[in-house]
């Protein structure tokens, strides 16, 4: 049995968007539910997703373990995991690690883009690794089986959670930055790293990460992720688009400013780009998996391969946390 997953979205959510993930034929989505929100704010978030789930029922339900996408593959429903793009929900108390796991939290970030009080993130300018709590929480989130992400981590805070953590990690939506010098890219020692650490990466479209942006081709993006496979394994890859659409202009300035500042931050755009850019015309959502399809099996994959890449690894990464 196949399975389709995209290990990354952060849409305008509502019923045309589960329905596009239907017509994808995406068994299972890692939603974000979270960026700077505090513990309180989060379950507000929460309460939301419950609304979407009674008024969607037909299409999604929410997801905790790998039974639950072989469950949507059989119901022809997508199962939604939460997902955390930070760690600011937890506060400084490490009891939440374990109360956002009994909310149905499996994925959480250690930073998004700034220091935290766990890990550096990728925009700062001094990597200082992984922080006491840090490791404090690594071992929390091992004990209850949440799955550790760094996608938004800087280089050394990456090596030092692949090394701490006794489970493998993930780079959820990132490309390598041999291919795109982009801030949230990662390197190849990070790669090789989640390679060796039984770790995986999901290969992401939004146009920041891509080389040559919105006008980037299916087969660059495909050839990419060809080469890649010489520093990570085929079965240690998938997709993790970080589809944003839907949304105003508006959400990607607080996605990037959030509380922290009072002056504008543009991260990886800028005062000329500012807003979201648009997504590549063979990606403009998740029913670009289909071209992907294609795409990979042009760019040399056998079909097993390729349907590894699109979900089947995943839904194996997701059983190592029943």
């Amino acid at each position: 049995m196949n399975y389709r997953v995209d290990n990354l979205q952060y849409c305008n959510w509502s019923r045309d968007i589960f329905q596009i993930n239907h017509e994808a034929k995406l068994d299972a989505v890692h939603a974000t539910i979270c960026y700077h929100e505090d513990f309180d704010e989060l379950q507000k978030n929460i309460k939301t997703w419950n609304k979407y789930f009674k008024d969607n029922s037909d299409l999604i339900f929410q997801g905790k373990n790998s039974q639950d996408i072989d469950k949507a593959k059989k119901e022809k429903k997508t199962a939604i995991f939460y997902g955390l793009q930070n760690c600011s929900p937890i506060e400084d108390n490490i009891d939440y690690v374990e109360a956002l796991k009994d909310l149905g939290v499996l994925f959480m970030q250690l930073t998004y883009n700034n220091q935290s009080l766990l890990a550096t993130g990728c925009y700062e300018k001094r990597d200082t690794g992984i922080t006491r709590m840090g490791k404090e929480v690594i071992n929390e989130m091992n004990r209850v089986k949440m799955i550790i992400d760094m996608s938004h981590s800087a280089e050394l805070s990456t090596l030092e959670a692949i090394k701490i953590s006794k489970d493998p990690i993930v780079v959820s939506h990132a490309n390598p930055l041999f291919w795109h010098k982009g801030l949230r890219n990662k390197s190849n020692d990070v790669i090789k790293a989640l390679n060796d650490s039984g770790g995986m990466i999901g290969f992401s479209l939004y146009p920041h990460h891509l080389k040559d942006a919105s006008s980037c081709t299916l087969k660059s993006f495909c050839e990419m992720i060809a080469e890649t496979t010489n520093l990570i394994s085929t079965k240690q890859i998938g997709i993790g688009s970080d589809l944003c659409i839907h949304h105003p202009d508006s959400i990607v300035e607080w996605m990037r400013n959030g509380t922290w500042t009072k002056t504008k931050d543009f991260g990886e755009g800028s005062a000329n780009n500012a807003g979201f850019p648009p997504q590549p015309s063979w990606f403009e959502d998740a029913r670009g998996f289909n071209n992907l399809e294609k795409g990979l099996l042009e760019a040399g994959f056998s079909e097993e391969e390729t349907h590894d890449i699109l979900g089947n690894n995943w839904y194996n990464f997701y059983r190592k946390f029943d």
